[in-house]
């Protein structure tokens, strides 16, 4: 007996969600997070944290962002920051940090397919809470906070709405 997927054997297209009406399917998303999108450089986050930047909270996190003059679809740079007196053991950090980056990761579409794009150049992601949280409710603050950062973003680029 052969296998269904055997190399003798022609496979069929797999049809997506927008095949049916416009023929093609859309591009599939990539969560990922590459080390480029890391916010690395100590100059940069010395600029992160300069007069230039903004922030706001939705807790238990904190957003420290600068913005750029000309709107892009590229994908800000990234700084997760756990804080060592708050958690003292680094397993603790650690596990914030790869909670924070996962949930990140899964829902940064969120700020790079912005119709027009978004003005975020840096982004600091800091966790201000006291207490271990699991991922579902960093999840759901990071998606408000992204959904906030958006907003936030296009209101101080458009003009005042005239009289």
């Amino acid at each position: 007996m052969q296998d269904p997927q055997s190399p003798g054997t022609p496979s069929l297209p797999e049809k997506g969600p927008g095949d049916e009406a416009t023929g093609t399917a859309p591009p599939p998303r990539r969560h990922t997070f590459p080390k480029e999108e890391h916010l690395c450089r100590k100059k940069l986050i010395e600029e992160l944290f300069g007069k230039q930047s903004s922030s706001f909270g939705v807790y238990p996190l904190r957003f420290v962002y600068t913005k750029t003059e000309v709107a892009t679809t590229a994908p800000p740079q990234v700084l997760i920051s756990v804080s060592k007196r708050t958690f003292k053991r680094a397993v603790d950090r650690n596990r914030l940090k790869r909670l924070i980056r996962e949930a990140y990761r899964l829902n940064k579409y969120r700020l790079t397919e912005q119709p027009g794009g978004h003005q975020v150049a840096l982004l600091g992601i800091i966790f201000t809470g006291k207490e271990k949280s699991p991922l579902v409710l960093v999840e759901k603050k990071l998606i408000s906070g992204i959904l906030r950062l958006v907003g936030t973003t296009v209101e101080a680029s458009a003009p005042p709405p005239a009289p």
